[in-house]
């Protein structure tokens, strides 16, 4: 549906992608606790209880309209809060529809009604309108520069990202096969479409003849002298601005787009490039089966060329490496202005944690060199806020210094009566106040004859019950 309905990528990829953004996401996520006390720390005597932002806003893009939906929804409902997805109105029937099988597989568990919501009549008003909302608590904008730049500015907390232009360095002990299958691969893998994709090769000078033969063997046409041109004039404007009808389409197309005769089997057109900037109007971010391709002699100057390539449009993103010379991969850790540095992987779907251990994500922030807030794969853990109950450790004042209250871990539990630990307490309290439907697993019918007092509340514990134990835990905490 989303490859129908945008024209971008291809339907195989988008499966995977669709997979990718709900099992890798709830493997991720499906232990990390986001209700009651999550943390300890007994030597500081600290607790760290955790709280929901609230509502938050999805900004959904057309590259990825259903995976970004369905990732979105689950990082959100994981760590307890609403959510409200607005499509890009290029995708609006795809993000609706992934949506919907979200929302109702939730609500189909116990999930209030509503708790996962999107527009249906997508206006950048409604947009604008959802993200100055009084309700709306958090915005995660996916999508592109304009649009993220409109969700810093709605005086919301925001997460955001930045475009991609993500550079890829094979190095002279690379090896070299696989380094191309790597980069040719995240190249064609959904057309292109995902931020994380490679947008430029930078061979080292030593291996560019086996790594371009490699490049043909795999599918890649080098584009030269005046098709280069026509490839330039057709992917961007004269402002710079990328082609959005070349976005996500096959290299065949785009070429006889060109006006470029290419063979049927093509799968990547290369472009030889010289230099980084307006004047090389393909050392930008494409989106698209369309690599540039730069020749360096050595790794410093290779290094160079990345920096060059990141600044000039994907700062603060993605970079990729192939060597086995670990003081080079190292010195590129350190140096490169990138927050997830690949080694010896496709950058596709390395950055987005599928063949790397990074956290599984969709929504890759760029850090403040990038304008954003946050630098990390952006999941569940970054939609939660996080309390602190600390104890006292120095006290102030020298006579009191014996006075120091009891950390709760640090009692002794000889009362039988504390049949259930404190922390569980407060939980139980908490998931009393939230006032959520109870699982439909668990749902109870009231037993025949039972007054209120006398009715089970979860499994084995009554109204009365829990009332002792709060009275108890108040009398000794408080």
């Amino acid at each position: 549906m989303a490859c129908e309905e945008t024209g971008f990528g291809k339907p195989e990829d988008k499966k995977l992608k669709n997979l990718f953004a709900t099992e890798y996401t709830y493997e991720s996520i499906k232990d990390l606790r986001t209700v009651g006390v999550i943390r300890e720390d007994k030597e500081k005597r600290i607790l760290e209880i955790a709280e929901p932002m609230g509502v938050v806003a999805a900004l959904i893009p057309s590259t990825n309209p259903t995976s970004t939906a369905m990732f979105k929804a689950l990082i959100a409902v994981k760590a307890r809060n609403a959510i409200v997805a607005s499509p890009h109105p290029r995708s609006v029937r795809s993000t609706l529809e992934a949506i919907r099988i979200v929302k109702e597989a939730a609500e189909r568990e116990g999930a209030p009604a509503g708790l996962i919501s999107c527009i249906e009549s997508v206006t950048s008003q409604g947009t604008d309108e959802l993200m100055h909302h009084r309700i709306t608590d958090v915005i995660l904008a996916t999508g592109s520069t304009q649009m993220v730049k409109s969700a810093y500015s709605a005086g919301k907390p925001a997460y955001g990202v930045g475009p991609g232009n993500v550079p890829a360095f094979i190095e002279r002990t690379a090896n070299v096969r696989k380094a191309v299958a790597d980069i040719l691969s995240g190249k064609t893998f959904d057309n292109g479409t995902l931020c994380s994709t490679e947008s430029a090769l930078i061979c080292d000078a030593p291996v560019m003849d086996p790594v371009m033969a490699e490049c043909k063997i795999r599918g890649g046409y080098f584009v030269t002298g005046d098709d280069k041109v026509k490839l330039e004039n057709l992917m961007f404007d004269k402002r710079g601005a990328l082609n959005p009808e070349m976005v996500g389409k096959p290299a065949t197309f785009i070429a006889h787009s060109a006006g470029i005769d290419v063979p049927q089997d093509t799968k990547v057109l290369i472009a030889m490039c010289t230099s980084v900037g307006r004047e090389e109007p393909l050392s930008r971010e494409k989106l698209s089966p369309v690599l540039s391709f730069f020749v360096d002699d050595g790794w410093l100057a290779g290094c160079h060329r990345c920096i060059e390539l990141l600044e000039f449009g994907g700062i603060g993103h993605t970079m990729v490496i192939h060597s086995n010379d670990q003081d080079i991969v190292m010195k590129f850790a350190l140096e490169k202005p990138a927050f997830r540095i690949l080694v010896n992987t496709q950058a596709a779907l390395g950055a987005v944690g599928y063949t790397t251990g990074l956290e599984p994500s969709l929504t890759l922030g760029p850090g403040t060199m990038g304008g954003s807030i946050v630098s990390d794969n952006v999941s569940a853990r970054h939609l939660i806020n996080i309390k602190r109950l600390a104890y006292e450790t120095r006290p102030y004042l020298p006579e009191f210094s014996d006075t120091a209250t009891t950390f709760p871990q640090e009692e002794k539990k000889s009362d039988v009566t504390k049949e259930t630990d404190w922390i569980k307490q407060i939980e139980e309290r908490l998931l009393q106040r939230a006032g959520n439907p109870p699982m439909r697993e668990h749902t109870q019918k009231p037993l025949p004859g039972k007054s209120d007092h006398e009715r089970g509340f979860g499994t084995g514990i009554t109204e009365q019950q829990i009332s002792k134990i709060i009275e108890e835990f108040a009398r000794q905490y408080r």
